[in-house]
């Protein structure tokens, strides 16, 4: 029998017969196409939340240089969000197999001896060590904020913000060095040659390697065939119907929202934002309004003699799950800004809640969505009343905005500069 070294910093520590240049090149390049998309769409969701409008919206405060790319976010198409964040959340659900096969195909190297040969290999080290490290943190904060379980320390929008620009910087430096050896491999590959991939050739393959019990295309089949389960056990959270429930690993909400028109997934109930029945009552609430020629207070009814709007649009959440259009009724929010003499040019609007705590308990909104005819203070959707767990008296609808930016128990409502 063999003497198996007992140190990772030995080559023979490492037996699998799996681990080779061209395996390893085939997991990075499709990791190279599908971290660069979760890179854009992440920052695109950044932007969707407009920290650039106001300080209230920003989660990011001290971002300096990384907000360059920021930009006014539009109302159009209405869904742009919910295709943006749902192939953020599910693509990178999807890549987990992928990333992990990646880290172990490549982990013997983490071990070589000295760990630092020169001042090229050095920084190459060093990116491998960010990369690694910021991989995993990415992977792992998003699939718990996914799943609504915040068990990490501080807010997850400022730790996976920053995280990101770590990751994908590394990412790109080791993708400058790897591309060219990747691409290479995979092109033999695919003209069938054999090539020398063995020990002293390839330092990634084993050099006393155990007996096979499967081929590296038969681990990447594998490999995939992971991703395609949890791509089909993901990509259901964007629609409605039966697709839904294939979403396993989706979040579900706080609560069940029942069968009828307001039976569409929530993940904040009225009781989890701390709404005291009582103060949301058509009896006892009223709904401030401010603007440039002063205040105005309206109860229900008064809100409901207003002229009223219905807009198709669907709720779109940060943990990549949607809705399809839900049908919304009420008043325009260009209409609301009118009453307080900011009609002919609608101004920004700062939104307060009744919810007692939370982050987004206000939010701002910018003159481009307070301006959209399909922006409402929604009273009603698919026909019937506001229940309570979405939103009851009233509550925000913005085509394209992300659904926190969708205020439910709206208070008041500040039209000017935020």
């Amino acid at each position: 029998m063999r003497d198996i070294p007992r140190s990772p910093t030995s080559p023979a520590f490492w037996r699998s017969p799996l681990r080779g240049a061209r395996f390893t090149s085939v997991l990075g390049l499709v990791l190279l196409v599908g971290v660069t998309v979760l890179f854009v769409t992440g920052l695109l969701s950044y932007a969707a939340y407009n920290p650039g409008l106001s300080p209230v919206n920003d989660k990011t405060p001290d971002k300096g240089i990384l907000g360059f790319y920021l930009f006014d976010w539009p109302t159009g198409p209405h869904c742009l969000y919910r295709l943006t964040q749902g192939v953020h959340v599910t693509l990178g659900v999807t890549l987990i197999p992928v990333l992990l096969a990646k880290l172990w195909s490549v982990v013997p190297k983490l071990f070589v001896l000295p760990p630092v040969r020169s001042v090229t290999h050095g920084l190459e080290r060093l990116s491998l060590l960010l990369l690694v490290g910021g991989g995993l943190f990415e992977f792992v904060t998003g699939v718990l904020n996914v799943q609504l379980d915040y068990l990490f320390p501080g807010s997850f929008y400022p730790l996976h913000f920053y995280g990101a620009w770590v990751f994908f910087s590394a990412f790109v430096v080791h993708a400058v060095l790897k591309m060219p050896v990747a691409l290479r491999n995979v092109r033999r590959m695919r003209a069938g040659e054999a090539g020398e991939e063995g020990p002293g050739t390839d330092e990634l393959v084993a050099p006393e390697p155990d007996p096979p019990s499967v081929s590296r295309r038969g681990a990447l089949w594998f490999v995939g065939g992971g991703s395609a389960l949890l791509f089909g056990t993901t990509f259901g959270q964007s629609f409605d119907g039966p697709l839904r429930r294939t979403a396993l690993l989706a979040p579900h909400g706080g609560a069940d929202p029942g069968p009828g028109p307001n039976g569409f997934q929530i993940n904040k109930t009225a009781a989890l934002a701390g709404v005291d029945a009582a103060e949301a009552s058509d009896e006892a609430w009223r709904l401030t309004v401010t603007g440039s020629t002063g205040t105005v207070r309206l109860d229900r009814a008064a809100l409901e003699r207003l002229p009223q709007h219905s807009a198709a649009l669907p709720i779109a959440c940060v943990e990549g799950w949607s809705t399809s259009d839900q049908h919304w009724r009420g008043v325009r929010l260009r209409d609301l800004a009118a009453l307080v003499g900011d009609g002919d040019d609608p101004p920004q609007v700062f939104v307060e809640s009744l919810q007692r705590h939370g982050a987004f308990r206000h939010a701002a909104l910018s003159a481009a969505q307070v301006a959209d005819p399909r922006a409402l203070l929604a009273l009603e959707v698919n026909g019937e009343i506001l229940s309570p767990d979405h939103g009851h008296p009233a509550r925000i609808i913005v085509p394209a905005a992300p659904g926190v930016l969708n205020t439910k128990w709206v208070a008041r409502l500040t039209f000017g500069k935020v």
